[in-house]
């Protein structure tokens, strides 16, 4: 199996992935002009689309996607998406026949109530979709859940395997590595990882995927536990923090006003 970052927009990825014989799914087509020539260029076969939530950087381009290639859409049940075909809730499983993987459907909310991930490891290599919700070195805002509720779902996302390939939405990973060093100016991870992201964007390569391996070790979301940063939000915010969830809200709010 093949991964494929389609850049759209000004920073997002819809994500590509393929078999050997070019089908395809297709992740969070925000728009479709994107899709549609790469799809024809790569000469690949459109068999399925994911959506992990409802903002329209996600969904934008999916009528015009479908009118040229009819497939079946699995999404979340919400309003705004109306061309999901197989509405998925946590839990679910989806079976496809080319490429020949199953997803894992995950909730994870936070940055939407609804927002969802996908996880397979048929195709080698386990690979995670989480949209909005774990960027390199970040997380998404929250828009519509708590901060209780995105650090649950980041915490599920961080019991996947460690080599797992996190496929992130949007090219968010020099902002947010430079936020990261912001908490942890010390860490010596962090540095390198600055350094290697600035020579990707330099050369104009894509950051991601990033394995969740390198997440763990680099990005301040995932570590509420670790007392560095509960010193650093604390320091920052001018006062302590009185747990966990208190450590990752402060954070979130740092990197809001960042």
């Amino acid at each position: 199996m093949q991964l494929h970052p389609i850049p759209a927009f000004d920073d997002n990825y819809i994500w590509a992935y393929s078999d050997a014989a070019g089908h395809t799914v297709i992740v969070d087509p925000g728009q479709a002009q994107p899709v549609l020539d790469w799809l024809a260029r790569e000469q690949r076969t459109l068999s399925a689309v994911l959506i992990t939530h409802h903002h329209g950087d996600h969904v934008g381009g999916l009528a015009a996607l479908l009118a040229a290639h009819p497939v079946p859409v699995y999404g979340p049940a919400h309003p705004a998406i109306p061309w999901v075909s197989t509405v998925v809730v946590d839990g679910d499983h989806i079976p496809l026949a080319a490429p020949a993987v199953t997803f894992s459907v995950l909730a994870v909310p936070g940055h939407t109530l609804t927002h969802l991930a996908f996880f397979t490891a048929d195709g080698g290599q386990p690979v995670l979709f989480p949209g909005d919700t774990l960027f390199a070195s970040g997380c998404g805002r929250l828009f519509e859940g708590t901060p209780a509720q995105m650090l649950a779902s980041l915490d599920r996302l961080a019991t996947l395997p460690a080599d797992t390939r996190v496929c992130c939405a949007h090219e968010y990973s020099l902002s947010n590595v430079r936020f990261a060093r912001a908490v942890l100016p010390t860490d010596s991870a962090l540095a390198a990882r600055q350094q290697q992201m600035e020579a990707q964007r330099a050369a104009q390569q894509p950051t991601l995927p990033v394995t969740l391996a390198d997440e763990l070790l680099c990005n301040p979301f995932l570590r509420a536990d670790d007392p560095r940063v509960q010193q650093a939000v604390a320091s920052e915010s001018g006062q302590p923090v009185a747990d966990r969830t208190a450590t990752f809200a402060a954070l979130r709010a740092w990197k809001d006003r960042f």
